[in-house]
């Protein structure tokens, strides 16, 4: 095997763990500070969020197929492996929850600035946009434990 192969690994398992831990992160501080109710908490975290989701998580969920793509060629996989193409699914599933997660922190972040700018309530929007990124969180969450999953089960002789 290539002695790429050891460095590529490397860098696939790290931008996992980025890509999965900056999104647990971002989730539970979010959350929590919209559970405060504190309009300058929420504005202050949503500002922080929404770098960190596009710094990190951004940057990995490229890293991740393009280090995937590269271990499939070095190792001489078929790309055409069930657990491979499960993977694919689940990655492009948790992708497809990301894009609006993204679209409704933007205007998380939107709201809770001008309702801290201008001394107001969070207009209702807010809320509801609040409830749709915490249910696409989920999938996305899911799908990104059992793309772990079968990368480690892929690393166990004999298995997949």
């Amino acid at each position: 095997m290539s002695e790429l192969y050891l460095p590529v690994r490397y860098l696939h398992v790290l931008s996992a763990t980025v890509l999965f831990g900056t999104g647990l992160g971002i989730a539970f501080f979010l959350w929590f500070a919209h559970r405060s109710g504190h309009v300058a908490t929420i504005a202050g975290v949503a500002r922080l969020v929404v770098r960190a989701d596009w710094l990190f998580t951004g940057t990995a969920g490229v890293v991740q197929p393009a280090s995937g793509i590269a271990l499939i060629l070095i190792a001489g996989h078929d790309p055409h492996e069930p657990w491979l193409l499960l993977s694919y699914a689940l990655y492009v599933g948790a992708f497809l929850c990301w894009a609006p997660v993204v679209w409704l922190q933007l205007r998380i972040r939107d709201m809770a600035v001008a309702a801290l700018r201008d001394g107001t309530a969070l207009p209702a929007p807010y809320y509801r946009y609040v409830r749709y990124w915490f249910l696409l969180g989920w999938p996305a969450f899911i799908g990104l434990l059992l793309v772990f999953w079968l990368m480690i089960a892929r690393a166990i002789p004999g298995t997949t």
